[in-house]
């Protein structure tokens, strides 16, 4: 299987809230990335292509990646979009929109500690501007740990907001932290959300699936010769794997804790 980088970011900035800070990179290091990208003769396409080549449809091109974006930081709007616009590179931007707000609005509520969010004039400009905009559900919880109920808000209500800010469909989602189950991901496609975006730090492959696709994420210790091996499609397995028994297993631990009301936070370190 031909490995496909699909990069996953956060924030891009140089002076992040510390919370988000281990998941940023600099204007600096991103703009190096990029041109390490460029270098290595990859072609960057849309995520749908690859979900398209996942469905059957056209093949990728040989050597190509996918860039991806999570949260909706306000500095995908400020710095993010205009460097990719003058390479004309394709991205993914997933939202989640308990953090968006109106100009000079608070927004509704998330789970997500204070930072600059985008607000929907902001999205809706990006959108014009052809960046594929994606859900991240409405408050980012850990999906694989929610009641039924509260599943179908985060997943359903996510894309009802986007879809009635936006005025047309939107079919790709992220899923928060990384984590789904089979009832997720059935509840991800009920939902009408052709495509999901999940972690694994693996590259995503041609035969992945669709509502799991692999990435790899980008952080602030991510480095240069870590990346460089990423763009060669090495240093990391590629998708399609089998669900290893650890994850199974924390996925039982964090449900238990949520159901006594003491969630906890991201996956055990290997």
């Amino acid at each position: 299987m031909t490995a496909v980088p699909v990069l996953l970011y956060h924030s891009v900035s140089a002076d992040p809230p510390s919370w988000i800070a281990p998941f940023t990179v600099s204007p600096q290091v991103f703009t190096e990335q990029l041109d390490r990208l460029a270098d290595s003769g990859r072609t960057v396409v849309p995520l749908r292509r690859l979900v398209a080549a996942q469905r059957g449809g056209p093949p990728l091109p040989e050597n190509c990646a996918v860039l991806t974006f999570d949260d909706g930081f306000a500095d995908f709007y400020w710095t993010v979009a205009p460097l990719l616009s003058e390479r004309g590179l394709p991205a993914t931007l997933y939202l989640t929109t308990g953090a968006v707000h109106p100009p000079g609005e608070e927004p509704p509520g998330s789970l997500l500690p204070p930072a600059e969010m985008l607000n929907w004039r902001q999205i809706t400009t990006l959108d014009a501007y052809g960046f594929e905009l994606g859900g991240h559900t409405r408050t980012h919880p850990q999906l694989d740990t929610l009641a039924r109920g509260r599943l179908c808000e985060e997943v359903s209500g996510c894309k009802d907001v986007m879809e009635e800010a936006l005025g047309h469909p939107v079919t790709s989602f992220a899923y928060p932290h990384g984590y789904s189950s089979a009832a997720v991901r059935r509840k991800v496609r009920a939902a009408g959300w052709t495509s999901a975006c999940a972690v694994a730090n693996q590259f995503s492959s041609q035969a992945d699936d669709p509502l799991r696709i692999a990435r790899l994420m980008v952080r602030a210790d991510t480095g240069a010769t870590q990346f460089e091996s990423w763009v060669q499609g090495r240093g990391a397995p590629v998708a399609p794997r089998p669900e290893q028994l650890r994850t199974k297993g924390w996925r039982l631990y964090r449900r238990t804790r949520a159901a006594l009301g003491r969630p906890v936070g991201g996956p055990p370190t290997d």
